[in-house]
């Protein structure tokens, strides 16, 4: 596994971005002093090869059984195609909604009910659009055993989404990794250390310090 080298690429190429006094918005609405942006990943071969490695023995492993990789859009497709090719697996990608044209698909590749599918995304915070993707596969027909990603915050949200759902949930990296490795690099100061922990425990009350 290569988690200690993906990570601390990630930080070096500012992959990840730290900002206490003026956080971020999250799609959830969530406000965050960390930007996780996944997206570039795909720019750096070596880190990105690194990521897909990774990912396919942790499916391999935590997921047997599958037969085929789905990849949530967009962030989530390039990985997809990345890990099938190296299980050798075929692949699907999930719309967020259907088409406005043409069949109208959400979900585009070809799968039965007997098929075992895992669904890739880049990042999960809340769970909220992995999980519309596991609904709208399952919609189609479609057997989703599992979901997988670069990373994870292990957030109170995504922890009860998931157990909701009954959905399993196998991440790459965590926050709490992240975090320590970050803290030990000395890429941040203590009290962006303390900042950052303080937003992990409880992170909807962190943010309403910025309320207007």
């Amino acid at each position: 596994m290569h988690k200690d080298q993906i990570i601390s690429k990630l930080i070096e190429e500012k992959i990840i971005t730290i900002s206490p006094d003026k956080p971020f918005t999250y799609a959830s609405g969530m406000l965050s002093p960390i930007y996780t942006d996944l997206r570039l990943t795909v720019s750096y071969p070596e880190l990105r090869d690194m990521i897909a490695s990774d990912l396919a023995n942790l499916i391999a492993k935590e997921f047997p059984e599958t037969t085929i990789i789905g990849g949530v859009a967009t962030a989530g497709i390039p990985h997809a195609a990345w890990i099938a090719d190296k299980l050798h697996l075929p692949i699907i990608y999930v719309r967020p909604k259907p088409k406005d044209h043409g069949k109208g698909r959400q979900i585009e590749g070809r799968f039965n009910k007997n098929d075992k599918i895992v669904l890739i995304d880049d990042l999960i915070t809340t769970g909220g659009s992995v999980l519309n993707a596991v609904k709208a596969t399952e919609k189609d027909g479609g057997n989703v055993i599992g979901v997988s990603s670069i990373f994870t915050y292990y957030l109170p949200d995504a922890k009860e989404n998931f157990t909701k759902s009954g959905v399993k949930y196998a991440p790459l990296l965590s926050y709490p990794e992240l975090l320590k490795k970050e803290n030990e690099s000395g890429h941040i100061s203590s009290k962006q250390y303390d900042v950052l922990k303080t937003w992990h425990e409880d992170p909807w009350a962190w943010g309403k310090k910025f309320e207007k």
